[in-house]
């Protein structure tokens, strides 16, 4: 007989989970995901990405959007009805209350190697220190924030170039096999608790957080690849910057300067490093090549960018 799985998930992320799953020798019987939510300008109410790839590919399965779990019977009563043997959470945004921990073995595949990173924010933390490796993590969800006890984990390298959506991309796929992976070899495993004394943590991103300046060529850098998704990156003018390298991270320059201007890109001097941009993005406006923009902005070798 298979066994149940509850699913608790809603960006990418969580999809390529809930794909392993449908693939594999386990019954999803439900999903729980965030509400839908209003998107852009016009405020177009939208489904969380695990919803929409369920509508997408008409699967029968119950869909739930709680607003949230503490002090929920209905919840509660719906998770303890589907009778799962194992509730399985990745990136759902919401922390389980004990009564739901208690209804079955409750395992989150956290984006970071643990402790490092509890939180919100693993993967763009990650980016953001320039770690060697980032990875996932199996775990045991307890009440407080990801410092259950350690099932699985698996890790690639932080590649130079390696930007958020794909580092996201790839991460996914290896917590999609570590969770199976992990379900095979739950009765086996010797779960391994967690050095509390060395956890780290990250928080809610916000849009505040994608504002840069030329002070420092390598950080801006690693703020490109940890944001470049959301909320990108933008100068105190709301110039956004994109498509974005690292040419390097000695020399000495007026911060802002262009060094350089080539047939699709320009070379910016930071006051620590230098960097090469291809793209701009003006206030309200569509990007375009860098070149093309300082041409329209009358600027020269020796100008500021700002």
């Amino acid at each position: 007989m298979k066994k149940r799985v509850l699913f608790m998930g809603t960006p990418s992320y969580a999809t390529e989970i809930l794909k392993e799953l449908l693939n594999s020798a386990y019954e999803v019987v439900g999903i729980f995901t965030q509400e839908d939510k209003p998107v852009g300008r016009k405020q177009t109410l939208t489904p969380p990405h695990i919803k929409q790839y369920c509508l997408e590919n008409s699967l029968d399965i119950p869909i739930l959007q709680p607003k949230k779990l503490k002090d929920n019977l209905v919840a509660y009563i719906t998770i303890k009805e589907l009778e799962p043997d194992f509730i399985v959470v990745a990136a759902y945004g919401q922390i389980l209350p004990k009564e739901i921990l208690n209804i079955a073995p409750c395992i989150n595949l956290h984006a970071s190697i643990l402790p490092n990173y509890r939180g919100a924010s693993p993967i763009q933390e990650g980016l953001l220190n320039n770690d060697e490796y980032l990875g996932v993590t199996s775990m045991f969800m307890e009440e407080g924030l990801d410092c259950g006890d350690i099932l699985g984990f698996s890790y690639l390298k932080n590649e130079e170039n390696m930007l958020v959506s794909e580092a996201f991309e790839k991460l996914s796929l290896l917590a999609a096999k570590l969770t199976i992976t992990t379900l095979d070899n739950f009765e086996k495993i010797k779960p391994i608790k967690q050095d509390n004394s060395s956890a780290s943590f990250c928080k809610k991103i916000k849009k505040e957080d994608g504002l840069v300046d030329f002070s420092n060529a390598k950080k801006l850098f690693l703020k490109y690849k940890a944001y470049s998704f959301w909320p990108t990156i933008f100068l105190n003018s709301e110039l956004k910057l994109k498509d974005i390298e690292l040419l390097e991270e000695y020399s000495t320059n007026i911060a802002g300067e262009i060094l350089q201007i080539d047939r699709d890109f320009i070379v910016i001097g930071c006051e620590k490093g230098s960097l090469k941009i291809k793209t701009l993005q003006a206030p309200s406006k569509k990007e375009i090549n860098s070149v093309e923009y300082i041409r329209g902005q009358r600027l020269e070798v020796g100008d500021i960018l700002a």
